[in-house]
Parts: C-alpha cells; sequence; structure tokens
C-alpha cells in the first residue's frame, strides 16, 4: 500500500469491517432478502425463508469475523465461508423463484446482487492470499 505524504498510515487502509466494500454490499443484499422473504406466501414459509436469511446474514457476519481476527490466514478462510454463502443465497432465490414466492424482476435484482458480492468477496479473499503469501 502507498503511504500518504506526512502519514504514517498506508493509504486506503482499511481499519474497520464496516469499510469493506464487500461487507457494505453483503448488507444490502441481506436487506433485499429480508424485504422479500416477508412478501407474500414467502413470509408463510418459515422453513426457506429462515434459511436463505441465514445465508446471507452468514455472508456479512463471516466477512467481519474473519475481518476482526486480525490474521490475513483466517481471513481468507472466513471469506471462503462467506462467498459459499453466496451461492447458497442464489440457489435459494431459485427455488423461491421456481414456486412463486418471488417474481422475475425481484429474483433478477437479488440474484445480480449475490452475484457481485461474490466477485467481491472472490477479489479480496485473492488479494488476501496475496499479502498471506508474500508476509
Amino acid at each position: 500500500m502507498e503511504k500518504d505524504a506526512g502519514s504514517k498510515l498506508p493509504k486506503n487502509r482499511i481499519d474497520r469491517f464496516e469499510d469493506l466494500i464487500a461487507w457494505q454490499k453483503a448488507r444490502r443484499l441481506t436487506q433485499g432478502i429480508y424485504e422479500a422473504t416477508r412478501q407474500g406466501s414467502f413470509a408463510g414459509d418459515f422453513g426457506l425463508a429462515g434459511q436463505i436469511q441465514r445465508s446471507a446474514v452468514s455472508i456479512m457476519s463471516n466477512i467481519a469475523e474473519g475481518f476482526e481476527r486480525g490474521g490475513r490466514g483466517e481471513f481468507h478462510q472466513f471469506l471462503t465461508v462467506a462467498k459459499a454463502s453466496c451461492a447458497e443465497v442464489r440457489s435459494h432465490l431459485y427455488v423461491a423463484l421456481d414456486i412463486g414466492y418471488v417474481n422475475r424482476m425481484t429474483f433478477d435484482g437479488l440474484l445480480a446482487q449475490a452475484e457481485e458480492v461474490a466477485r467481491i468477496i472472490g477479489g479480496l479473499r485473492s488479494s488476501v492470499a496475496r499479502q498471506r503469501n508474500a508476509g
């Protein structure tokens, strides 16, 4: 990382998990999942609604927990779990679409968000792996 002139801290240093774009995007995805699961028939299916909600929460929770662990190896591991939870959200979204709990527009929007979060986590995971291997 570059250092700012006159500063001892690296430029663009992230000190809080809340500052991570991956966590911010995962938070928005989780909000969208909760909104979708509170609508119509989806709201009455406690099994699927609860599972997709837990999967979405798992994404942001694993990013946060891994970041706070402090070690690059552990952070990488938690990012792997978070990315897998993105896949779980996507899989549950297909079920919700297939049985009519969400319409195509809602499905497409949430799927795109989940895919974006997965890509961002993948990039972050690669960056953490490079730092881990260099250090």
